[in-house]
C-alpha cells in the first residue's frame, strides 16, 4: 500500500504554492509591460488566464497551512493568536510597504489599494474566529460562503461594505478595492477544512483529491460550458473564451470551480514530482511572503531597466498607481519581452529565496514565521 511521509505531503503543497507564485509573476510583469488583461488575441488572453489560478490556490492553501500549523502546535488558542497577528501584519503592510514597492510613490493620499495581501490578512483574522470549530465544519462553512456569496450584495450599510462584497456604493476616490473579503474568506476556510484530508494516508487522500478535483472541473465544464454556448452572439468571441473568461472580481462560483478543481486534482501528481525544477518551485513555496515582497520590487526595477534599454528612459509616473499602470499604448512591450523579463526575474529571485529558506529551516527566529 502506498504511503507517503508528512514531508512528502508538505513538499507537494510547497510545490503547488511555488508554482502558482511563479505564474503570478507573469501577471505582475504584464502590469508593468502595459499588456492588456486579456482580450481577443489568444496569446494575450491565455497570458492572463493562466494567472487566474494563483489567488484561489494561494488563499486555499493558506487555509490548509493554518490547519497544519495548528496540528504542529496542538493549541487552538495559539493558532488563533498567530492568525490574528499575522493577518493584521498583512493588512498593515498592504497599504504601506507593499503599496510603496508597487509604485515607488510616497504620496499615500493619491492611491490606496485593497489587494490580495490585504484580503489574505483579513481572511486570516476571520479564520481565527473559526478554528475552535471542527475542521469539517469550518470547511463546510467556507463552501457555503462561496456558494451563497451573492447574498452579501443585499447588505446595504454604506461604502465600507464594499470591502466585504460589492453592494453598489462608491468608495472614496483614492481607495481601490480589488479583492473583497467575500468570497475569499470562504476559500480560505474551505482550505482549512481540506487540511484534515491532507493528513490522511496516501491512498485515501489521493482518492479525495481526484474525486473532488475532477468533480469540480466537470461541474464547471458542464455548467459554464452550457451557459457559454447559450449566451453566445455576434461579437461575443469564441465559445472557449466565453467559457474561460469567468468573473474574478469578486470571484464567482464558476471561476473558483475552474481554478481550484484542477489545482486539487493535480496534487497526487505533485507528490510524485522530483527533479531540479520541482526543487526550485518548492524553494519558492517555502518562503511565499518573502518571495512576494522581492518579486514586486524586482519587477518594478526590471521595468525601469527594460524601458531604458528600449530607449524610452525611466518613467516612474507610468507606475505611480501600480498595478493600475498607465503605460502609453505605443510603449507597450511585446509578449516576448514580457516573458523574457519574467524569466530573468524568477531566476534571479531563486538565490535569495534559497538562502532565506535555508536560514528559516536551520536557524529560525520567531519573527520568521511571519515572513
Amino acid at each position: 500500500m502506498e504511503r507517503a511521509t508528512p514531508n512528502t505531503r508538505l513538499d507537494s503543497l510547497d510545490l503547488a504554492r511555488g508554482l502558482v507564485m511563479v505564474v503570478m509573476a507573469i501577471d505582475h510583469v504584464r502590469c508593468y509591460a502595459g499588456v492588456p488583461a486579456g482580450g481577443p488575441e489568444p496569446a494575450i488572453f491565455f497570458t492572463r488566464w493562466v494567472t487566474h489560478f494563483c489567488a484561489p490556490a494561494f488563499a486555499f492553501f493558506a487555509g490548509t497551512g493554518a490547519f497544519l500549523y495548528g496540528q504542529r502546535v496542538h493549541d487552538r488558542a495559539k493558532l488563533a493568536t498567530f492568525l490574528v497577528t499575522r493577518g493584521l501584519l498583512l493588512v498593515l503592510l498592504e497599504p504601506t510597504l507593499i503599496r510603496f514597492l508597487w509604485t515607488f510613490n510616497l504620496n499615500y493620499s493619491q492611491f490606496v489599494l485593497a489587494g490580495v495581501i490585504w484580503m489574505l490578512g483579513w481572511s486570516m483574522v476571520l479564520l481565527a474566529a473559526l478554528v475552535g470549530l471542527r475542521p469539517r465544519t469550518v470547511g463546510l462553512l467556507g463552501l457555503a460562503i462561496i456558494l451563497f456569496q451573492q447574498l452579501f450584495h443585499f447588505l446595504k450599510f454604506g461604502w465600507l461594505m464594499e470591502f466585504l462584497y460589492p453592494t453598489g456604493f462608491a468608495t472614496p476616490q483614492n481607495i481601490n478595492v480589488l479583492y473583497t473579503i467575500v468570497p475569499w474568506i470562504g476559500v480560505m476556510a474551505a482550505g482549512y477544512g481540506f487540511g484534515a484530508v491532507v493528513i490522511r494516508e496516501a491512498p485515501a487522500r489521493h482518492r479525495f483529491y481526484r474525486r473532488v478535483g475532477f468533480a469540480a472541473t466537470a461541474l464547471f465544464l458542464v455548467g459554464a460550458g452550457t451557459i457559454a454556448a447559450l449566451s453566445g452572439g455576434d461579437g461575443d468571441g469564441p465559445w472557449l473564451f466565453r467559457l474561460l473568461g469567468q468573473q474574478k472580481y469578486p470571484a464567482s462560483q464558476p471561476f473558483l470551480l475552474m481554478t481550484l478543481g484542477p489545482t486539487i486534482a493535480v496534487l497526487p501528481l505533485l507528490e510524485r514530482t522530483r527533479g531540479w525544477l520541482a526543487g526550485v518551485l518548492k524553494t519558492f513555496g517555502r518562503v511565499p511572503f518573502f518571495y512576494y515582497l522581492l518579486h514586486v520590487t524586482a519587477i518594478h526595477v526590471a521595468a525601469f531597466v527594460t524601458t531604458t534599454f528600449r530607449g524610452e528612459g525611466v518613467h516612474p509616473e507610468w507606475y505611480a498607481t501600480a498595478p493600475y499602470t498607465s503605460v502609453p499604448p505605443d510603449h507597450h512591450w511585446s509578449l516576448g519581452q514580457l516573458y523574457l523579463v519574467f524569466f530573468v526575474v524568477v531566476m534571479v529571485l531563486y538565490f535569495p529565496c534559497k538562502w532565506y529558506a535555508e536560514v528559516k529551516a536551520t536557524r529560525p527566529r520567531k519573527w520568521m514565521k511571519y515572513v
